[in-house]
């Protein structure tokens, strides 16, 4: 059984940080490219940042550039979303997804099929 479980999620303030992980089992982690996602109310699901399946490829989403890294332990089938300088329009329902490890990173964070996701952590960022 496959299972993708974030953690990490939680109220901040604007400017503050958080550091989301999402811990894989049931597959081989070093076949799939990883991709963090989010959903806020109202909004369609959009991609924040992927990596590819050794972590050597990244790609993010513009308005999340040079605030958010994201990085992948193998060792540890986890990937992990450091989140910096965050804003209130940074809230919302933050999920992690595993692709093919084929697919180009950027179509993983875009209209890539994903093929297992986690359940999701909320992250709350006030003014």
């Amino acid at each position: 059984q496959v299972q993708l479980v974030e953690s990490g999620g939680g109220l901040v303030q604007a400017g503050g940080s958080l550091r989301l992980s999402c811990t894989v089992s049931g597959l081989d982690f070093n076949q799939y490219a990883m991709g963090w996602f989010r959903q806020a109310p109202g909004k369609e699901r959009e991609g924040v940042a992927c990596a590819s399946y050794s972590g050597g490829i990244t790609h993010y989403k513009d308005s999340v550039k040079d605030r958010f890294t994201i990085s992948r332990n193998n060792a540890k089938n986890t990937v992990y979303l450091q989140m910096d300088r965050l804003i209130p329009g940074d809230s919302a329902i933050y999920y992690c997804a595993a692709a093919s490890a084929t697919m180009p990173v950027m179509q993983v964070c875009n209209s890539g099929s994903k093929d297992y996701w986690g359940q999701g952590t909320q992250v709350t960022v006030s003014s």
